[in-house]
């Protein structure tokens, strides 16, 4: 067992050597380990479980990072903005008699020997350029509390160092032109040669001098980036535009910025693929536990309970509401709202994305827009937990860069609009679009548009290829009449009858309702075999009625049965949701006529 002088939090390192010991010391082969864990992480997921203990972990973001200790344990939430292949490192090695490793660092903390390949071994991790989460509503943010325990844990610290400085300085001392251990100023030295900073003494922490303005000296104050190594974990775990949280050890040297000739970890034969990322603007964290984050995960104070019908029948009740007051009292067009909240892609077939809901208001004039529309995309913001909004002009398609499109020169992927998490909510407001001419760049972001809107695919630029790449946004249209350009699921006039739609809503009950946006929209959902023959029945006689309906037609009215069902917490469609999503189809019908 780990002993009690490595703290998990403050010196993770140290558990990570004293676990690599304690395997070799009873019979692991370091040769034949090949980068695979030797037992520390069972360390940190047994502490990480408990959430009282996960809440200690700093969060690591643009407010806290300068309070943020190098070589400690760090949580970072973002997104996987670009993945930068794979990164060679000396993974262990013979110090003498003694097997070493430098898993989890940047540097080694003992002198490699040069030339000893037979005890040498090679390892390979993963390196992805993380960002933070696009859109990310104000509410989904880190809470102040944590920016200010994070402050005052350095501030502490800190008060705590100046009253043991007069201590300290009488043990420093200087032998033979070297500084020895206790000095802040130690230098490291060549490859080979030189002690790494991050752990002086069995992977300890060391002190970092100067004030709390920032622990990590020269990092850019306002990072906000990551790059995060990755270890022990198959490819199809992460994938690009995942939203993640990662938890590790954050590391920041500025030797890093060196020559590749000054870096003792990397293959100095293969391209540095971090060139392009200097350590004081982009930190490395050397992650140890990872997982997938849900819309669920940002809610300030996540319930843990049961969707019960009833509870749930309430929520959905104050909800339509709120929609339909800040829609001048439409109910109709709050209930298309409602749904559209509620989808998701749920499968693909061939290049159809089932379950997706766009829907598009028309009506909204320049004057209305200034009412409902800001409106509606406050409500929008105060609801999901990403959300972006596009004023689409003709000078906007024209310049925008919408699709991510690959440098080859930084050997990155740059991204642009439409890389976006999945779940995010996207509003296109065509109010403020008139006439005029696109041109090549706006007729391209056009049909990157449209693709979205009806394949949810977005074709990322490789410069000699395209790369289709799958999502999963919700697309609102604002428009005066049906857009040309966007065509969405469902059209939907809108209907004001009041003007005044703003009212104030407690903050436990927006907390209800992201909760309820998230949980339900998670649902699975079926519909049973007697379910199935009596909507058949229903498509059937609405084909002999009116010859005119599509394929599109029976799967939007498909899809508002489903989510009809899923809005009252069931996971089967029900013969009152069939009728009531039939009955809400009728009544936006009567609006086109």
């Amino acid at each position: 067992m780990v002993g009690p002088q490595y703290d998990l939090l403050a010196n993770p390192l140290g558990v990570i050597r004293s676990t690599f010991d304690t395997a070799i010391s009873t019979g692991s082969d370091p040769t034949s380990l090949n980068g695979r864990d030797w037992g520390a992480i069972d360390h940190f997921r047994h502490f990480l479980s408990d959430q009282s203990q996960l809440s200690q972990v700093p969060l690591l973001t643009a407010a806290t990072i300068k309070y943020v200790k190098p070589n400690t344990l760090v949580r970072f939430r973002g997104m996987i903005q670009d993945m930068l292949g794979n990164e060679f490192y000396v993974g262990t090695f013979k110090d003498g008699s003694v097997w070493r490793t430098n898993k989890f660092t940047d540097f080694a903390q003992y002198p490699i020997p040069v030339g000893s390949s037979v005890h040498t071994r090679i390892w390979e991790r993963r390196l992805l350029y993380c960002v933070p989460i696009p859109g990310l509503s104000p509410w989904a943010e880190s809470t102040p509390e944590t920016v200010a325990d994070v402050s005052m844990d350095c501030t502490s610290d800190q008060r705590e160092k100046r009253r043991r400085g007069d201590d300290e300085s009488s043990d420093m001392h200087v032998e033979n032109d070297e500084v020895v251990e206790g000095s802040p100023n130690t230098k490291r030295m060549r490859e080979g040669e030189r002690p790494s900073p991050a752990s002086q003494s069995q992977g300890a922490v060391p002190e970092t001098a100067g004030s709390c303005t920032n622990l990590i000296p020269g990092l850019n104050g306002n990072s906000s980036n990551c790059i995060v190594k990755i270890y022990d974990t198959p490819e199809s775990e992460l994938r690009l535009n995942d939203i993640f949280e990662f938890v590790g050890i954050l590391t920041s040297d500025l030797e890093l910025q060196d020559d590749s000739e000054d870096r003792d970890l990397l293959n100095e034969f293969s391209e540095d693929p971090l060139h392009h990322f200097p350590p004081n603007k982009v930190p490395r964290l050397h992650c140890l536990i990872h997982r997938k984050l849900s819309i669920l995960d940002f809610l300030q104070n996540k319930p843990i309970i049961e969707p019960k019908p009833d509870m749930v029948k309430s929520i959905r009740e104050s909800l339509l509401k709120h929609l339909s007051t800040v829609l001048g009292n439409d109910d109709v067009a709050a209930h298309f709202m409602l749904l559209h909240l509620l989808s998701k892609v749920q499968a693909r077939v061939d290049a159809i994305a089932v379950g997706k809901f766009s829907v598009n208001f028309t009506c909204f004039s320049k004057e209305i827009a200034s009412i409902f529309g800001k409106q509606l995309n406050h409500s929008v913001k105060n609801l999901v937990p990403f959300t972006h909004c596009i004023p689409l002009t003709v000078e906007y398609l024209n310049t925008a860069s919408l699709a991510p499109k690959k440098n080859y020169d930084k050997n990155r992927l740059e991204t642009g609009v439409l890389q976006l998490a999945e779940g995010s909510h996207l509003i296109v407001d065509e109010t403020q679009l008139e006439a005029g001419t696109l041109n090549s760049v706006g007729v391209e972001n056009a049909s990157l548009l449209k693709n979205l809107m009806e394949m949810q695919r977005v074709d990322y630029d490789f410069r000699f290829y395209k790369m289709e790449m799958a999502t999963d946004v919700q697309l609102l249209v604002l428009s005066e009449g049906k857009s040309n350009i966007l065509p969405a699921d469902v059209i939907v006039p809108i209907r004001p009858s009041a003007t005044n739609c703003s009212e104030a809503v407690p903050a436990e009950t927006l907390e209800a309702w992201r909760w309820y946006l998230g949980t339900v929209r998670q649902l699975p959902h079926c519909m049973e075999s007697g379910m199935e023959k009596m909507v058949e029945g229903d498509l059937v006689e609405a084909i002999q009625a009116d010859r005119s309906l599509s394929i599109q037609d029976f799967s939007r009215w498909l899809t508002m049965g489903r989510l009809m069902s899923l809005s009252y917490g069931e996971t089967s469609m029900s013969l009152e949701h069939w009728q009531m999503a039939k009955e809400l189809e009728r009544l936006r019908r009567e609006r086109l006529k």
